[in-house]
């Protein structure tokens, strides 16, 4: 009996200093983050929407003490908690630095955690991110709503909060294409459109964003042309278009979008996961909707990437990515779920298809006290504990060996997003 205690004692030491040693060789790996929203709080071109009144989940609320941790770490924050005095010392000392570091202000909090490359998926880059770290992927779908969008407004209070500013959004574009209302004819939009992506493609974008989920189904169908311009013709001017014909219009337009995306080899990103708001529709935004699109032998030239991976349809987002052409990222599982819950998901992509997942933070500025910079630390830490413990369990199952699991973490954490993109891969 002695005898077999010992052995398990000594087994079970010896697997503990394999996981350490896993864990130190998985921290020293540099992130290529492929989704993040950076920027300060007061940057209205963080996103193209903003967040109407709902629920929170729990791990996202300003009393996790994970953020205090997050900004004791990056900050040398003194206190324990975000009450409002103790907040206005972290907000003074961010702004201090801001001014100070100035562009360095973000490759500081980069460098601090180890990450290489961020893609920022913004409305535009600001002079205060550094475009050698900082890849840009703009939105796309203020080309969507070009008509009276009041019955889409009317619809929720989510919908009142997102629809003025995808308007707002598309006015600037018209005023970038030196433009005061919308063309005359379909083709001179479809023009104008490509012409917005054209300047975007050489002012540095990699890709193209969706957040249609938002906003109506995934579901695209595929209308001919003449359908679309009798639509166009009818509304431009003026007027409210019936749902049908508004959604056909956009089905139009969006695939309009994606043969442009092939044309300027830029990647197509999907938000393809629950959403915020009281009124996201889990059934219009289910990532399986995108399946004929994704499928579609036409867009062979076409990288897909569907962000979030499709939470909480994991498990089906991942045989999507067996079309070559189709990757899946993690980013806001990260955020929202604990390294627990995380390591399950991400045990179950990379054994089926490791080469198609690329981490992500989703990191958004909340406010000024808790920033993007907190949600940089929280993602880097969760992922990486998770990572660790989803190889480590393989590793003890002899389904991989060290190597491989380290190569597979190499993957996820860097090469398979750096590849997609066109950029070095780790020595």
């Amino acid at each position: 009996m002695k005898r077999l205690l010992c052995t398990l004692l000594i087994a079970a030491g010896s697997l503990a200093a394999q996981t350490i040693d896993l864990a130190k060789e998985i921290d020293r790996i540099p992130i290529f983050d492929n989704h993040s929203h950076p920027g300060y709080a007061d940057d209205s071109d963080v996103d193209a929407m903003a967040s109407p009144p709902g629920s929170t989940a729990f791990r996202l609320r300003p009393d996790n003490p994970e953020l205090v941790a997050a900004s004791r770490a990056l900050f040398e924050y003194p206190f324990r908690d975000f009450s409002f005095e103790h907040a206005a010392w972290l907000v003074k000392r961010k702004a201090e630095l801001k001014q100070q570091e100035g562009q360095q202000y973000f490759d500081r909090i980069l460098d601090r955690l180890n990450i290489e490359t961020v893609v920022a998926n913004r409305v535009a880059m600001p002079q205060y991110l550094d475009r050698k770290r900082f890849l840009w992927v703009p939105f796309v779908d203020s080309f969507l709503f070009p008509f009276d969008n009041r019955e889409i407004r009317e619809r929720n209070v989510d919908e009142q909060t997102y629809i003025p500013l995808q308007e707002k959004k598309l006015k600037r574009e018209l005023s970038q294409a030196g433009l005061k209302e919308l063309p005359n004819s379909l083709d001179a939009y479809l023009r104008f459109v490509s012409g917005i992506l054209d300047q975007n493609r050489k002012a540095g974008a990699i890709a193209i964003k969706f957040e249609a989920a938002y906003f109506r189904s995934l579901h695209f169908s595929d209308p001919d042309k003449a359908q679309a311009q009798q639509i166009y013709a009818h509304f431009h001017k003026g007027g409210v278009p019936p749902a049908a014909e508004y959604t056909l219009f956009q089905d139009f337009v969006f695939r309009h979008l994606l043969n442009e995306a092939a044309r300027l080899h830029l990647a197509v990103h999907f938000h393809s996961s629950v959403g915020i708001g009281d009124f996201f529709n889990l059934h219009d935004g289910n990532v399986l909707n995108l399946e004929n699109v994704l499928r579609d032998p036409r867009y062979d030239s076409v990288n897909f990437v569907l962000l979030h991976g499709g939470f909480p349809h994991d498990r089906e987002v991942i045989w999507l990515a067996a079309r070559k052409n189709v990757y899946i990222d993690s980013s806001f599982l990260e955020l929202l779920l604990y390294p627990s819950e995380f390591k399950p998901v991400l045990k179950y992509w990379l054994t089926i298809f490791p080469e198609k997942v690329l981490y992500g933070s989703d990191a958004f500025p909340f406010n000024e006290a808790a920033g993007a910079e907190e949600c940089y630390w929280l993602g880097v830490h969760s992922a990486r504990k998770a990572l660790t413990e989803a190889l480590d369990e393989l590793v003890a199952e002899k389904a991989l060996t060290r190597e491989r699991a380290l190569a597979i973490a190499r993957g996820y954490l860097h090469d398979n997003a750096a590849r997609l993109y066109g950029r070095p891969l780790i020595p």
